[in-house]
Order: structure tokens, then C-alpha cells, then sequence
């Protein structure tokens, strides 16, 4: 985390969403959700990547070591960074300077503002690996694009970019990938002056949904990380194979 004046730039420390990265994740936005010296949050990536979701290979060595543990990281990590991007009483703004895809999405739609990078790519992504969605995306893209284009991009997960996302229904400006970090933190900067307190109060109110969607995620992506299919698929995209499912 590094400061520009009252704004904290949260960088994402990895393309992939490894247990490292999640903790430190974690660690990151509980404290300057806490410090109060920081009155706006950047969340980014870095180089050409927003977030590429899960990392498969810790994903794949957990499901063949510890298959009962695989799926707890939908609680331990993914749900609580969710919720303090969507409820810290402090302004978010996504800069998502490239491909962001899974949890990596859930994150950007968690957080209150969003700018897009014209580069970028965009997937939902769980279904491929025989999941379902976490991060509150089965909340927050429903709310952003409507319930059957969120069907479309779920059940097909289908790659699309972010001007198509903006025209379905996404919030938040597409730019130039060189233009995202600094229009990010000119949004941020202007909301670290504004009524903080009321900030906080909308925020509190637009997000109280959220929690009861989290935890059917959580509950789903449990069930499903014990599936034959989804082991089968994760094996497969890391062998670069197409998987095969067969409903086990």
C-alpha cells in the first residue's frame, strides 16, 4: 500500500489470487479501513492484470491434498475482502488497469466506483473450472447488468470487454490503460473531501443486501469444490486440456 496524500493505492501484489496475496489483501483493507487518516481506497492490479481469480495450481495441490479445506477460502478470504470493500466507511474506487476476471470481478463490482482499462478483458470464469460465483457477483452483477444477461455471462462465461460491460450496464468510465491509475485516484481524491460520515451512511445503506448473498456463495462454492467435475476441470485448465464434465 503506498499513499497519495489522504488516498491509499491498494495494489494487488500478483496476477493470481494466491493465499499470500489474499492474506495480505486482507491484512491491507482491514487497516486503512481503520486508519483514519485515509479518507478514499484504490484497489489495482498490476502490469496488464487487474486479477486473474483464483490461482489454480495452489486451487489444484489443495484438491488433491486437502479436498474438505479447498473451498474455505470463500470464507476466510474472498467473503470479508468483499465486504470491506462494499462497507468501509471510506470511498473504493476499482482502477481496473487490465484482465479481471472471477473473484478478481467480484472484487472491482464490490468496490463503490469503478474505472475501466479500454484494454482490459472481463469473464465471469467460474463455470469453466466447475464453480459457481463468489465475491458477491451473483449480487452485484445482476444489479449491474440485469438478471439475464447476468445468466448469459455466468452459465457461458464468455469473455466480453469493458465497453460492452459499460453498455449493458456497468458503472464507471472506460479509458486509455495508461489513463486508469490517474483518473482512479482523481475520483478518489475528489471523494476524500467530500461529507465522509455521509459517504459512510449511503454506503451502509446500498450495501445491506450483500451479507445474506455472501453467504450462499459461500455455501454453493463448498458443495461444488467437492465435485468430481470441478477437480477434473481445474486439472485440465492447467494441463491446457478442454475439461470434460460429467455431472459428478
Amino acid at each position: 500500500m503506498v499513499r497519495d496524500g489522504s488516498v491509499a493505492i491498494v495494489r494487488l501484489d500478483g496476477p493470481s489470487l494466491t493465499l499470500a496475496v489474499k492474506t495480505a489483501l486482507l491484512a491491507c483493507l482491514s487497516d486503512v479501513a481503520c486508519d483514519r487518516s485515509v479518507r478514499a481506497v484504490v484497489l489495482t492490479g498490476s502490469g496488464t492484470v487487474f486479477s486473474l481469480g483464483q490461482d489454480l495450481r495452489e486451487l489444484d495441490t489443495l484438491l488433491r491434498t486437502d479436498p474438505a479445506r479447498a473451498a474455505d477460502t470463500v470464507e476466510r478470504h474472498y467473503n470479508p475482502i468483499t465486504l470491506l470493500l462494499s462497507t468501509m466507511d471510506k470511498p473504493v474506487v476499482a482502477a481496473v488497469n487490465g484482465t479481471c476476471v472471477g473473484a478478481g470481478l467480484g472484487f472491482a463490482l464490490a468496490c463503490d466506483l469503478q474505472v475501466w482499462s479500454s484494454a482490459a478483458t472481463l469473464s465471469t470464469a467460474f463455470t469453466n473450472v466447475g464453480l459457481t460465483c463468489d465475491s458477491g457477483l451473483s449480487a452485484t452483477l445482476v444489479e449491474a447488468v440485469g438478471r439475464a444477461r447476468a445468466r448469459q455471462l455466468v452459465l457461458l462465461a464468455e469473455p466480453f470487454t469493458p465497453a460492452q460491460a459499460v453498455g449493458w450496464g456497468f458503472a464507471g468510465e472506460v479509458v486509455g490503460p495508461q489513463e486508469v491509475l490517474p483518473r482512479a485516484l482523481t475520483v478518489a481524491g475528489r471523494l476524500a473531501t467530500g461529507p465522509l460520515k455521509a459517504l459512510a451512511a449511503s454506503k451502509r445503506l446500498l450495501a445491506r443486501p450483500l451479507a445474506e448473498t455472501l453467504r450462499a456463495e459461500a455455501a454453493e462454492q463448498a458443495a461444488l469444490g467437492a465435485t468430481r467435475d470441478h477437480a477434473a476441470a481445474v486439472a485440465a485448465f492447467l494441463a491446457r486440456e478442454t475439461p470434460e464434465f460429467v455431472g459428478g
